[in-house]
């Protein structure tokens, strides 16, 4: 099995190169054939590498040395243990129902080979990243994932705004990855070495202040793959990119990065109480604020998107709260219901023509009855909704928060959670609720998704209905309860672990979470599908509702604070620097070699005695020096 790990990530890479190279030439069956299927491959053998890994144990390989330079070497190598194998398995099976989705999705655009050989080389840097065996590896990765996102956000490169949404992300991405990048410079100098297994049984004789500074600069690497505050503001304009786009790099990929990222150095940040800490703060701080913008967005897309950084935030909470197997956990349940949404998005977007905007829409549960139904089913998963699998993984989050970070920090979390249940209630209700709001064009156009669309997505309802059986509270006393947990122990020391509540304590904050819960769903309901309540226009909201809906204007206070101060400078620079004096000097050298040139040109006169006054003058001054010396 260990020579065919390479295959994994191998197979999708080879799809990028067939449909990038000769995807023009090639049926659209044919270029959807070969980017789904090499996935599918992957997902075969990441299967089997799960079978290896539960009955033997972990696998490593060595590939080749791809870097040797004195004491750094970095081989390209993979470790496959139980918590890359379950990220792989995420990736390539979310990852494969996505492509098949993008089948029908993308089936009339002009770019379909483009667009599968971009998820192709997605697929291929996020498996580098969770299977790499090392930091350079993972950091190989993670800059892939980045450039695949800069090249999907920006697909429809013909639209200005779209390409400013796909620069906006690639740049602050950048911005975290320097972080990253100085946080593997000094777990180099200080461990001598950058392989996970060396480093994590070496953290004896590192200082604790300097563990400290290298989980907090790993974190900032984080913050701006999982879209944490200050650097979440490229996410919600990454919906730029196609609905699937949107899928992958919210659900399965690029933003689970971070997640999976401090999971695999738990073992660092365990020995720094102050580096959870700011991993806690900051997740909670991201996970109420996104979720409050969330409330007043009207584009679909844009109320999941924010719904994204909320989740995210939730998962960074747990960390900090070093329950890794609950944020862990909750990333699975995650990839589940919010593909399936992000998916059923689409489905409404393709049925509506393009409309994006809910106040446009209502009454689509008629007539599209199959994706009623499974967003439904996501929606009541992300809320929490009782026996969902979103209901377990947040009521995870939630225990252990409380164990180990008091009430204050559990109720925050909690209203964290109403907030999820408000907005897509808001959303749910408003979309498919009431009557049509839509043009008579549209109505017209209404129609189910394909198949090869609708499929998937009830694939996807289903793990989001069941998902919650990979670790179910020892509470309910079902068979395999905490499955995850135990499965998770060998990367995931008991240290890193919190401890079960009392069971009493944990029904009474399950009570108290499910039945508030349930109290704001009926509200939503009761405003936007029995009342019909459809949002106003935005110039007629309130004050503190234009305020949310413009997203607190933190775009427009970064703009005023970094973007239009770089770029007067970059244009000050330009004039002064560029033209005068780069090009100043390049010119002036030039103008100077023609005036010389135009001189001693004009020797060459032509004139018979010209030449001969020259000739002796030359045999004069050959002469003089012959005898003065």
């Amino acid at each position: 099995m260990r020579q065919l790990i390479p295959l994994i990530p191998f197979l999708p890479f080879l799809g990028f190169l067939v449909n990038g190279l000769f995807g023009k030439k090639l049926t659209k069956q044919a270029v959807g054939l070969i980017g789904s299927g090499t996935v599918l491959l992957s997902f075969v053998l990441s299967l089997f590498c799960f079978g290896e890994v539960a009955n033997g144990g972990a696998l490593q390989t060595t590939v080749y040395e791809w870097l040797s330079v004195g004491d750094f070497h970095v081989p390209f190598g993979f470790l496959v243990d139980h918590l890359s194998v379950w990220m792989m398995l995420i990736v390539t099976g979310i990852g494969f129902l996505i492509h098949v989705y993008s089948i029908g999705y993308m089936h009339g655009d002009e770019g379909f080979w483009r667009f599968f050989a971009y998820l192709n080389l997605f697929v291929f840097s996020m498996l580098l990243l969770v299977m790499g065996d090392n930091f350079v590896m993972m950091f190989f990765g993670w800059e892939g994932v980045g450039l695949c996102s800069y090249l999907l956000i920006g697909f429809w490169y013909n639209n200005v705004e779209y390409g400013k949404a796909a620069r906006k992300a690639f740049i602050m991405n950048r911005i975290g990855d320097l972080g990253l990048l100085l946080g593997i410079f000094l777990i180099f100098s200080h461990f001598g070495s950058i392989s996970f297994l060396n480093v994590f049984s070496k953290t004896t004789g590192v200082a604790p202040e300097i563990i400290t500074l290298i989980c907090l600069l790993l974190f900032v690497g984080a913050m701006g793959k999982s879209a944490q505050i200050p650097l979440y503001t490229w996410l919600p304009d990454a919906m730029a990119g196609p609905t699937p786009v949107s899928a992958l790099i919210h659900a399965a990929t690029m933003v689970t990065a971070g997640i999976y990222m401090i999971t695999r150095c738990n073992v660092l940040y365990s020995l720094s109480p102050t580096a959870l800490g700011v991993v806690a703060a900051v997740g909670l701080a991201t996970s109420i604020f996104a979720a409050v913008i969330g409330l007043r967005q009207n584009d679909i897309k844009k109320v999941l998107a924010y719904s994204t950084v909320s989740q995210l935030g939730l998962m960074f909470l747990a960390l900090g709260m070093g329950a890794y197997t609950s944020a862990m956990f909750h990333l699975s349940t995650h990839a589940f219901f919010k593909a399936l949404l992000f998916l059923g998005a689409g489905s409404v977007i393709h049925a509506m023509g393009g409309e994006q905007d809910i106040r446009n829409m209502g009454g689509l549960r008629k007539k599209l009855p199959v994706t009623f139904a499974v967003f439904a089913i996501g929606t009541l998963a992300i809320m929490g909704f009782p026996l969902m699998s979103g209901f377990f993984s947040k009521d995870e989050i939630f225990a252990n928060t409380f164990l180990a970070g008091g009430q204050l920090w559990w109720g925050l979390a909690v209203l964290s959670g109403l907030l999820t249940t408000a907005y897509m209630g808001r959303l749910l209700f408003v979309t498919f609720y009431g009557e049509f709001r839509g043009t008579e064009e549209q109505r017209h156009h209404l129609h189910e998704s394909p198949k090869v669309m609708t499929v998937p997505l009830m694939v996807l309802a289903a793990l989001s209905i069941f998902g919650g059986l990979l670790n179910t509270p020892h509470i309910f006393y079902l068979p395999n309860t905490q499955w995850m947990t135990g499965w998770l122990s060998a990367n995931v020391p008991a240290h890193g672990d919190v401890q079960h509540l009392p069971a009493s304590t944990e029904w009474t904050l399950m009570f108290i979470a499910t039945g508030l819960m349930l109290v704001v769903l009926f509200t939503t309901w009761l405003l936007y599908a029995k009342k019909r309540n459809v949002p106003v226009a935005d110039a007629a909201q309130p004050a503190l509702t234009r305020l949310i809906a413009n997203k607190f204007y933190v775009d427009e206070i970064y703009d005023f604070l970094f973007v239009k101060p770089l770029e007067k400078l970059g244009t000050w620079l330009y004039r002064s620097a560029d033209i005068r004096l780069i090009d100043g000097l390049v010119n002036g050298v030039g103008s100077g070699v023609q005036a010389f040139g135009a001189q001693v040109r004009k020797l060459q006169s032509g004139g018979l005695e010209n030449y001969l006054v020259l000739m002796v003058g030359g045999v004069v001054v050959f002469l003089l020096m012959l005898f003065l010396r």
